[in-house]
């Protein structure tokens, strides 16, 4: 029987084991490659994904626990699904905050941070800097742009109040 998961608006019937990792089907069989594969233990937030609005880290989430819920990943944010590339000017607010901000160094962390900041202006429009920092404390950037990516989020609630 195939599992039915419902990624970035567009349900998918997938013959895949209910055991697998969220973050392998979605890179290996859906072709998603926003969310990236970090520590494999749900610590860094690489692998992080939207599951009904809500945060989650796709790399320790067995596929089959996800049936019925709304997965968003980094693709899919900006609405096209994943499935072609957006412009700038259709790009999600935190998205096209972060190009903004150039809040990225080598982008591994840029997933996770994205998608972190995402959750956290659709609960909170306007979180003050140490909410902020306290929300993205959970995922690791090696690269030390913390302070860009601030910047970023920041902006993106600009950005949201001006849309």
């Amino acid at each position: 029987m195939p599992l039915r998961l419902h990624v970035n608006g567009t349900e998918h019937a997938l013959d895949v084991p209910p055991d697998a990792p969220l973050l392998a089907v979605l890179r290996n069989d859906l072709a998603l490659n926003g969310p990236k594969y970090g520590c494999g233990l749900g610590e860094c937030g690489a692998c992080t994904v939207l599951v009904d609005g809500v945060a989650a880290r796709a790399c320790v989430i067995p596929a089959g626990g996800v049936q019925g819920r709304r997965i968003t990943t980094l693709e899919g944010l900006a609405g096209s699904g994943g499935r072609h590339p957006v412009g700038h000017d259709k790009l999600h607010p935190v998205q096209r905050a972060f190009v903004d901000e150039q809040a990225a160094q080598c982008g591994y962390c840029l997933n996770g941070m994205v998608m972190m900041a995402a959750a956290l202006l659709a609960r909170e429009p306007d979180p003050s800097d140490a909410r902020i920092v306290q929300e993205l404390s959970c995922n690791l950037c090696r690269c030390g742009t913390h302070v860009e990516i601030v910047n970023a989020v920041r902006r993106a609630v600009v950005l949201m109040k001006a849309a």
